[in-house]
């Protein structure tokens, strides 16, 4: 499973995902500053589920129409 943890996501828990061996890339140490749909469009290229505690990607998933692919873990 492969995954692609918001820039809330806290760090602590990004190495720990990847010390039990999931592929897991963060957003504030690649792309920091990029917008939630930016966020999204970077998770479905790289088929990756979604972790964040932003409720505001709910609502581009919900309210309009913007998924992630593989899921988003809120």
């Amino acid at each position: 499973m492969k995954f692609l943890a918001d820039e809330n996501f806290p760090m602590p828990s990004v190495r720990l995902l990847q010390s039990l061996g999931y592929d897991t890339k963060h957003v504030g140490m690649m792309a920091a500053g990029i917008s939630d749909e930016e966020v999204v469009a970077m998770a479905n290229r790289e088929g990756r589920t979604l972790l964040t505690f932003d409720g505001d990607l709910g609502a581009l998933a919900f309210a309009h129409g913007i998924h992630a692919d593989a899921g988003i873990v809120y």
